[in-house]
């Protein structure tokens, strides 16, 4: 009898374990935000989130998308009523946090020049000092705030654009949606803003590559590679979004300050954070302030740590690496 009972409790174990979930690692990819993204997890019993995932972009790309008629942040520009999403509000704030910290050259509200200069969804303008003064005049992150709910601008014709800021943010809050359905190893990329958890399916640190600055696309020439351990990592720069006319070239970040494009030697910045909205919109900031002044600017926010290319006198490109950036570089 005692025996019949030990070979009872003993099916009974492994059927219990045979029916136990089996975690697996899983890969999705797809676009938003007009560009790609990458996910890789460990699904806990082993499931593909790839249909809610899409849900999740396809709801935060009607809160931040400039290019979709209807999301909240279209609505926002053309004046109309419309209810913020917490998501808007905690972005707008932290876009506002992050301009004053910077001075002004992180501002979400140069969206008109962004345009004006083809890197926008309306068609690209013949631009003029004359041009470049009154579209200004729309400008500037002090002008708008918000009250009651509702986002007040000075002028009505100041327009929002969030997409520096907004790709890092749905790192972030995708990250959150994968640990809620209780994946503990994660990687999130968004078109090179990255947010990572844990380890890869090798059981070793996630590792981010950062690209040579050069105008291939197809290049994959890395200048260095990143172990992300519960971090967030973005990547700005103008090697490849930028067009010539009349032999000049022109490049998407846009200098609020004087409503250009920007000229200087710096040609990609790398920022480290504990979020991805702040990596995000910080890596934005340092492309417009240039290699010195992002410098100066980064060692006065804490848990920040760059990582920037430049070229030199001689056109000889250069890496400067804050101290605390130096421990993530896989040797």
């Amino acid at each position: 009898m005692k025996i019949r009972f030990i070979i009872l409790a003993a099916t009974l174990f492994l059927m219990s374990a045979c029916n136990q979930p089996t975690a697996k690692y899983m890969a999705n990819s797809g676009m938003v935000y007009g560009t790609y993204y990458s996910i890789k997890y460990e699904s806990p019993d082993g499931s593909d989130l790839q249909e809610e995932v899409d849900r999740e972009f396809q709801r935060l790309t009607m809160i931040f998308s400039h290019y979709e008629k209807e999301s909240t942040i279209s609505k926002v520009n053309r004046n109309e009523e419309v209810k913020l999403e917490p998501e808007f509000v905690t972005c707008f704030n932290r876009a506002q946090e992050i301009a004053e910290i910077t001075n002004g050259a992180f501002d979400i509200t140069a969206a008109p020049l962004i345009s004006a200069w083809g890197f926008g969804p309306e068609n690209r303008q013949k631009m003029t000092q004359t041009v470049v003064d009154s579209l200004k005049a729309f400008t500037g992150y002090r002008k708008i705030k918000i009250v009651d709910g509702k986002v007040e601008k000075e002028i009505p014709e100041i327009q929002l654009n969030m997409s520096a800021i907004a790709k890092g943010y749905t790192c972030d809050l995708i990250g959150d949606f994968l640990a809620k359905k209780g994946c503990e190893n994660f990687m999130v990329d968004i078109g090179g803003e990255v947010v990572a958890k844990g380890n890869n399916d090798k059981g070793r640190t996630w590792t981010i590559g950062i690209r040579e600055p050069v105008e291939n696309p197809f290049s994959n020439d890395l200048n260095a590679a990143i172990r992300l351990p519960d971090h967030a990592l973005a990547t700005s720069g103008n090697y490849l979004n930028f067009y010539e006319e009349d032999g000049k070239k022109y490049a998407h970040t846009i200098d609020p300050s004087s409503g250009y494009p920007v000229q200087h030697s710096l040609l990609s910045s790398t920022v480290l954070a504990n979020d991805c909205m702040t990596a995000d919109a910080f890596a934005t900031a340092f492309m417009v302030l240039g290699k010195d002044a992002g410098i100066e600017v980064a060692r006065k926010v804490p848990g920040l740590e760059i990582y920037f290319i430049y070229a030199d006198d001689q056109g000889n490109n250069q890496v400067y690496m804050s101290e605390g950036f130096s421990q993530y570089v896989a040797r």
